[in-house]
Order: C-alpha cells, then sequence, then structure tokens
C-alpha cells in the first residue's frame, strides 16, 4: 500500500487532473447546448452524459497507474477488481461526474473519489472536487498514527486545514437539502415542525447542495447542516463527504440520531457489489446537539425510520 502523504498527493493530483480535463468540454456543452445526454440502463431515473462515461475510463485508467491492484467501484458500472491481485484490500468508489445535469449546464460539477481499505473497514483517504469553484478539492486522509485530517485546496493550490470548533442551535442553521427534483422538494415541503425551528429565529435558513459536496461544506464550516431523509444517498455520493466531514470533526447520524460508522461493509466484492444498490438516509452536522436537533424536528414526519438501513460495525 502507497504510504498516506503519496496517496494524498495521488489523489490531489488524479482530481485535479480530471478537473482540468473535463472543464472546457463542459463549458462547451452548456454554450452550444448539446448535452450528449444518454440513456442511463443503470439508473434510470439519474441524467447520464458521455462525459460520465468518458470521466468513468478516465479514473481507471489513472488509477490504475497509480495504485498496483484494487476493486474500482464506479457508479458507472459494476465493481471490477484491477491489477495482478485477485482480492486487493483497497476499494476505489467513485462517482465520475455528480450533478452531470447541471454539470454541463455549467452550473454545478462534481467529482468524487474515496480509497477503502477492507482490512481496516474504513476510509484512508478521499478528495471531492468542485469542477467550476475556485476552491477546487475537498481532502482527507488517515495518518500513520491513525488519525483523520482534512484540508480544502484552492484552484491556485494554497491549503486550508479543516477543523470544525463552532456550531449552532438550528434556529440560526443554514440546513441545506437535495431539493431539485419535484418529489424532493414535496417531501422537504412537508417539514412543517423543521420550518418552525428554522424561522422562529429569523436567522434560519434553507438551501440546495447536492451529493459529497454538501457534507464537505459543513466539514469547511460553509453550511451547518445537511439533510436526506427522502430517497437516500447512494453510497457513491454519501461515503467520500461522510469521510471529510468526519475528518473535520463533524458528524453524520441516521434517522434515529445514532452516529453512522464509516465502515459501509466493502469486506468482499460481493458486499462491494449489493453496498452499490444500498441508499442511506442521514443528517449530517458540524455538531452532536445540532444533528439531534434535527433529527427530533424531522422525527414527526418520519414515519418509516426504522427501514432506514445502515451497515453495522
Amino acid at each position: 500500500m502507497e504510504s498516506v502523504p503519496v496517496l494524498i498527493e495521488t489523489l490531489k493530483r488524479i482530481v485535479t487532473g480530471v478537473i482540468d480535463e473535463v472543464r472546457p468540454g463542459l463549458i462547451k456543452a452548456a454554450l452550444s447546448g448539446e448535452h450528449a445526454d444518454r440513456t442511463n440502463s443503470r439508473h434510470k431515473d439519474n441524467f447520464l452524459s458521455e462525459f460520465d462515461l468518458r470521466l468513468h475510463d478516465r479514473y481507471r485508467e489513472l488509477l490504475s497507474d497509480a495504485l498496483p491492484s484494487f476493486v474500482y467501484a464506479s457508479e458507472e458500472a459494476d465493481p471490477q477488481v484491477i491489477g495482478p491481485h485477485a482480492d486487493p484490500d483497497l476499494c476505489v468508489l467513485v462517482d465520475p461526474l455528480d450533478t452531470s445535469e447541471m454539470a454541463v449546464r455549467s452550473l454545478y460539477g462534481y467529482t468524487h473519489v474515496m480509497v477503502y481499505s477492507r482490512s481496516l473497514r474504513r476510509p484512508i483517504a478521499a478528495a471531492v472536487g468542485d469542477i467550476f469553484h475556485e476552491l477546487q478539492v475537498y481532502i482527507a486522509a488517515r495518518d500513520e498514527s491513525g488519525v483523520d485530517h482534512a484540508w480544502l485546496i484552492e484552484r491556485d493550490g494554497t491549503s486550508h486545514p479543516l477543523r470544525l470548533s463552532r456550531s449552532v442551535p438550528l434556529r440560526e442553521a443554514l440546513v441545506t437539502n437535495f431539493l431539485m427534483k419535484p418529489d424532493r422538494f414535496g417531501a422537504l415541503a412537508e417539514q412543517g415542525r423543521l420550518f418552525e425551528e428554522l424561522g422562529s429565529s429569523g436567522r434560519g435558513r434553507i438551501g440546495v447542495d447536492f451529493g459529497s459536496i454538501s457534507l464537505c461544506h459543513v466539514a469547511a464550516g460553509f453550511t451547518d447542516s445537511v439533510i436526506e431523509f427522502h430517497k437516500g444517498f447512494a453510497v457513491w455520493d454519501l461515503a467520500p463527504g461522510h469521510y471529510i466531514l468526519s475528518a473535520a470533526g463533524g458528524v453524520v447520524v441516521d434517522l434515529r440520531g445514532r452516529a453512522i460508522p464509516l465502515d459501509y461493509g466493502f469486506a468482499t466484492v460481493a458486499e462491494i457489489v449489493k453496498a452499490m444498490d444500498d441508499r442511506y438516509k442521514f443528517v449530517a452536522a458540524s455538531a452532536m446537539p445540532l444533528a439531534q436537533e434535527v433529527v427530533a424536528a424531522l422525527s414527526e414526519n418520519r414515519s418509516d425510520r426504522a427501514r432506514t438501513h445502515f451497515p453495522q460495525p
């Protein structure tokens, strides 16, 4: 296995390189209106573009050059073993292009990579890249002593350590949700108690955010909480941001308020395949008191909380 410093630099180089490669094509697609959308046979309700498929192949190529052997678990295909080892320790989870339908309009676009050690049963490194923003890469890694660290890297290379030291009560919080699709917006609109709490001081706010980047925004202190209680996030949308937020000192809990482990059940290739079909409902926050406040505000409308699935350690 590569040392942690080398692994961090490898992920940073790969993710920033992919961003530089794909951004001009996405801008061209946005300005021309030719979005190169494709029929999505794996996830019929999700937008798919040629960019997603191209980046899926590109990540596999770049990671194959950087890592001796790993399980490649990408949103766009079934997991596959790369390299000479039949049962490698590392699993690399990739969402090549998150928010694809926004990315081809040059509005929002993100790319996720997480390296998971199956022997440790946890992530050891992750990077979430923002294709269009100057705050370009959120990254986390576990050092040799077993301590996790997180950083934000600007496009010019300036690095900022991420360590949360403050939180606010729900009545003053900026809470975000992936509310773009009509059914998701409708479910959010039914959360009366949440809106009452946020409106009680005049300072609470609801915002829109997307996938792993939403948890990274909490890790950086830009937002206070992320909620997902309707359909649930796929593992490639939750896990990289979950790890980065955890490394920064934040929390991710299920809809009963229980801390969600970083073990995503990747012990075998068969379990990785199963995990790619799971959905995860959660509350992420800058600190546990805020997370518990949000859970309580959601609970009166959550009759299906017991059906929320998370792997157990």
